[in-house]
């Protein structure tokens, strides 16, 4: 039985090939710098900074809070080694110390799709432009040197701050999936934001712009938000 070619496809990919999976990789910012996770070198910092964070912080991660250093100590390590997820620790240049941690999450190479997540930031690093540029560097990354298609940011519906970040980083918000997981004996409605790599230029120059030490005054504060940036850049 022959196909109907009148009958509407996706837009032809003919040059498309599979792309590389996700590797350890550190990535040099301004304000902070991407390291693959090490327990000798990272351990020690991330426990004294997730030690004091707001136990409200934990409640969308799939894990914690913990009731010692050695369960967060257990924590790292197991995603330190894991084989599934890659995580970086998120260095501020200000201190010099490890402050946050993510991953890219369920890489798929052969459609040129990657997510990330398990994002946790210490209360110092919680609203400062380096959560901003480790975030910018993460999907640079991912567009310009792996080939990616499409970067996905994937959170909990009610996580309100969460879907409010996604929005100011650029994600476009695609829509709920009912009944999506069980996390911590609670049923988990997933909301799914994505960027592509079509969008990738416009953000670009929309972060850079926002990055740079002239749209911050002696104060620190930003001089033009990122969304309007965003905005006009689009």
């Amino acid at each position: 039985m022959s196909s109907d070619s009148r009958l509407p496809l996706g837009a032809p990919l003919p040059d498309w090939t599979r792309r590389p999976s996700p590797q350890p990789v550190t990535i040099e910012g301004r304000t902070c710098r991407i390291e693959p996770l090490s327990i000798t070198r990272h351990g020690d910092d991330l426990v004294a900074a997730f030690r004091t964070t707001d136990e409200a912080s934990w409640t969308y991660l799939f894990i914690g809070p913990f009731a010692d250093d050695a369960g967060i100590l257990n924590w790292l390590t197991e995603s330190a080694n894991s084989k599934d997820y890659v995580y970086s620790a998120i260095i501020d240049r200000a201190s010099g110390r490890a402050a946050g941690l993510c991953a890219y999450m369920r890489p798929d190479p052969a459609n040129g799709v990657i997510e990330i997540g398990s994002i946790h930031y210490s209360d110092a690093l919680k609203r400062t432009p380096a959560t901003t540029e480790a975030m910018y560097l993460l999907m640079r990354h991912v567009f310009e040197d792996l080939g990616y298609r499409r970067y996905e940011w994937k959170c909990n519906s009610f996580n309100a701050p969460s879907r409010r970040t996604a929005l100011r980083l650029g994600f476009r918000f695609e829509g709920v999936f009912r009944n999506h997981m069980v996390v911590k004996g609670h049923n988990r409605d997933t909301a799914w934001f994505s960027i592509l790599d079509s969008e990738w230029p416009a953000l670009k120059s929309a972060y850079e712009k926002w990055l740079a030490p002239e749209n911050f005054d002696r104060d620190g504060k930003q001089r033009m938000s990122l969304s309007d940036m965003i905005a006009a850049a689009r």
